[in-house]
Order: C-alpha cells, then sequence, then structure tokens
C-alpha cells in the first residue's frame, strides 16, 4: 500500500530535471504550506534526478515565497556528480514564481561507513503512555495548522505547558512522531520531520504561524523501524526572527538528522 507521504509528495516526470507536482490542502499550517512537506517535495525530485544517490546529506532551502495547495513544479539541475556524492540546485515554483530555492549535497546513506563516534545526547522522554497526543491540541492550534492530521505526536508533559496558557519559557519542545498511517520515515521524509513540530516559539508564550526563511538539514543516517523522538530548542530572539535548532533520533537510538532554521517570529 502506498504511504500518504509518497502520495502526497509523487512527481510527474517531464523531462530535462522537470517535474510535475500536486501540493495536497493537508499541509498547510497558518498561511501557507508547511516549508518542511515542500522541502520534501523538492527532495524526492532531486533522488530521481540522481537516482544512484537517491539520499540527501545537506540540503539548504530558501523560501522565497508562500506556497498554496495545488499544481506546482520541480526544476532539477546537476552542478556536480561524482563518485560517492551529486551536488543539485533546484526550485519549486507555482504560478510563474519561484517558491523555494535549493541546494544539496546526495549520496548513497547505506554505502557510507557505519562508524558512529558522537558526543550528543538523546532526548529524553516519558513513555508514550505518559505524553501527551496532539489530538488534544486546542483547537485554534489544530486550526492553524491541519498537517497536524498527518502525524501521531506525543509530547513530553514538559514541553506543553503552551497549550494550557503556561509556556515554560525555555524555547523547548519534543515529542515522540512517526506518521499517522504508520509507515515508517525515510530520508527524504527527515528533511520534512524536522519542520513539523509546533513553532518553538511556542514555549515563549508567542503562538502563531512562523514563516521560515532559510531552513539546512544534515541527514546522518537511515531512520531504523518504529517511533522518532524529535527535539527543537531555540536561544536567540531578536530582530524578528529566532533560530531553531532540530535533533532527530531514531528507534536505534542514533541521531539520523540535525537542521537549523531562521524564521520570522509569530504573526498572530
Amino acid at each position: 500500500m502506498v504511504s500518504e507521504w509518497d502520495a502526497h509528495t509523487s512527481l510527474t516526470a517531464a523531462g530535462d530535471g522537470l517535474f510535475g507536482a500536486e501540493l495536497d490542502p493537508g499541509w498547510i499550517v497558518g498561511g501557507g504550506v508547511n516549508g518542511g512537506y515542500l522541502l520534501g517535495v523538492v527532495g524526492r525530485a532531486i533522488a530521481e534526478t540522481v537516482p544512484t544517490k537517491p539520499h540527501p546529506l545537506a540540503v539548504s532551502a530558501h523560501y522565497v515565497s508562500a506556497s498554496r495547495p495545488g499544481p506546482a513544479q520541480v526544476s532539477t539541475r546537476v552542478l556536480r556528480e561524482g563518485g560517492s556524492v551529486a551536488t543539485v540546485a533546484a526550485e519549486l515554483g507555482q504560478e510563474g514564481t519561484t517558491r523555494i530555492s535549493v541546494l544539496a549535497t546526495y549520496g548513497d546513506l547505506r554505502a557510507m561507513p557505519d562508524d558512529v563516534d558522537t558526543t550528543a545526547e538523546e532526548p529524553v522522554l516519558p513513555p508514550l503512555e505518559e505524553c501527551v497526543p496532539a489530538s488534544t491540541a486546542p483547537e485554534d492550534v489544530r486550526r492553524l495548522a491541519p498537517m497536524m492530521e498527518r502525524f501521531d505526536m506525543r509530547f513530553d508533559p514538559a514541553c506543553v505547558g503552551w497549550a494550557m496558557g503556561e509556556p515554560s519559557g525555555k524555547g523547548h519542545i519534543q515529542a515522540w512522531f512517526r506518521m499517522a498511517d504508520g509507515h515508517d520515515v525515510d530520508p527524504v521524509g527527515l528533511l520534512m520531520v524536522c519542520d513539523a513540530l509546533p513553532p518553538v516559539t511556542f514555549d515563549l508564550g508567542r503562538p502563531g504561524w512562523a514563516p521560515t526563511l532559510e531552513l539546512t538539514v544534515h541527514v546522518r543516517g537511515v531512520p531504523a523501524p518504529g517511533w522518532l523522538t524529535v527535539s527543537h530548542r531555540t536561544r536567540n530572539v531578536a530582530g524578528g526572527m529566532f533560530e531553531e535548532d532540530c535533533e532527530v533520533w531514531d528507534s536505534a537510538g542514533r541521531l539520523v538528522a540535525q537542521s537549523r532554521q531562521l524564521a520570522m517570529q509569530p504573526r498572530r
């Protein structure tokens, strides 16, 4: 059975690095289509452009204008393809307007050395049954972000005070994560996961849509099957913007994705 993610990121090849896409309305958040979903659509086009190097390693996206559900076009251009990695430029556009511009390095994570030496510490969350399902989020939050229906998220109770009007002020949100249909996340899907949780500014008492300006994702491994743990933090809100650092860990306790994005402070 085709997963919802695969269906919503499906492409029609038109030749010469061109692809047609249909942006699904189920990925709306605030005033536009979720940036992680858009990056996943572009990421799949890049994977199809360099099929021997199907996995994103480093992807940087600049968000030029807000996308809307409906037809879109993705163009890709191979800048260099070597033995182990390829560098590809890509754009997603609608109605002749660029929505996001992407520069990416792709490879085959399965062919990379299987060595791990990290000082990163895996997030510690309570058991699933003690965490707070996203389905219990306030109605105004679910109305702002219908894309939350795409996921099964269980939030750490220590990070959901914002939902009761009591944000911690620490700028930290973390949760268990999996797709709502139960399908496991692939490396391209990690591009979306890094932008799936509510903006971390919610925990600072600043709710609302936070438009992304730039998002960079490093994919470090193919996720093991099962639940992911996702942690978002911010340390600096200044000049009408904030940074959001994300880590994604798989069920085997491996750090499989890291990201940083720069976003505008929420619009209420």
